[in-house]
């Protein structure tokens, strides 16, 4: 795939409050990566996946809002990092562009609000950038350090893959495991790449969301993952700030490191501890520490 003149970066809240870690490698990773990267102007609220259960037209519309913005700069290809809003804005762009019957609707909406059709907008994630317009081949060549002896265990969450497989494969995602062995990381066999977290379950039915989530950790711990790695702002929350209490409630020494797939993309390629936001994580910080904190002396370069 020819890569675009320029991305429209739509960070979604989440990147900007919970997720900045997120936020700070992925830009930091483009930057690297010599690609162009520009914030959409007066960006909102995609409505999230709660708001489509509340009002499916009105969520539909209001993430419609954002590519509509994107069209009118002159950008086809929107950048979503975040699970949540790369699905909703994908869902809404489908039902849009695809759906004679509520294209009438959208089409009235962005006409009052002084705003194109946003046809020919592309929402993409950043892994599948990374895949496709970038390239394995590509990444290693500007792998500059390498992760020695360290086993990750890619993890995908239930939102980016379905079910437009676009992301990758929906039943057996593998870009994940090739991009990180790409930049020298060795992956190991996880079959919960896809199996949900709980999402917001950690702050409705509270025991329900950390019982899924220790089953991934203790997943991955049994195949050998000595870190998580991730795309979903909400899955690394939930997986990164709750292993105290699971300690607390199974007696188990989980204190695994969960991290973004940016931060260690970003770190292969030459980024700095604090600019990818490794400072910023809650589980594993002395494995982080120990594996990401680069001395001179002991700097490992390729």
């Amino acid at each position: 795939m020819e890569p675009p003149a320029k991305y429209l970066y739509y960070p979604g809240c989440s990147l900007k409050a919970t997720g900045v870690a997120y936020e700070e490698s992925l830009l930091t990773t483009l930057r690297l990566l010599e690609i162009p990267v520009e914030e959409l102007s007066d960006w909102n609220c995609c409505g999230a996946t709660a708001y489509m259960s509340v009002s499916e037209a009105s969520a539909t519309l209001l993430a419609l809002r954002n590519l509509a913005l994107a069209h009118q700069a002159g950008t086809k290809d929107v950048l979503a990092p975040c699970s949540a809003c790369y699905l909703t804005l994908r869902k809404s762009h489908e039902l849009a562009t695809h759906y004679p019957e509520a294209a009438k609707d959208v089409e009235r909406f962005l006409e009052q609000a002084g705003l194109p059709r946003p046809d020919s907008v592309r929402v993409r994630h950043p892994l599948e950038v990374l895949y496709t317009d970038v390239g394995i081949q590509r990444l290693r060549e500007l792998t500059v350090r390498r992760l020695q002896g360290v086993r990750m265990a890619s993890y995908y969450g239930c939102q980016a893959v379905r079910p437009y497989g676009e992301v990758d494969d929906p039943h057996e995602p593998v870009r994940m495991d090739e991009v990180l062995r790409a930049v020298g990381v060795e992956t190991v066999d996880y079959p919960l790449k896809t199996k949900c977290c709980g999402g917001s379950l950690t702050g409705t039915i509270h025991e329900v969301g950390l019982r899924l989530n220790y089953i991934l950790l203790k997943e991955a711990q049994r195949k050998g993952a000595q870190a998580i790695v991730t795309i979903c702002p909400l899955c690394q929350f939930n997986l990164d700030a709750y292993q105290r209490e699971i300690r607390k409630q199974t007696g188990e020494p989980i204190d695994m490191p969960v991290l973004y797939l940016t931060q260690v993309i970003g770190w292969a390629l030459g980024g700095g501890f604090r600019e990818l936001g490794l400072h910023r994580a809650i589980s594993g910080r002395k494995l982080i520490e120990q594996w990401f904190t680069v001395k001179k002396e002991a700097e490992t370069y390729v």
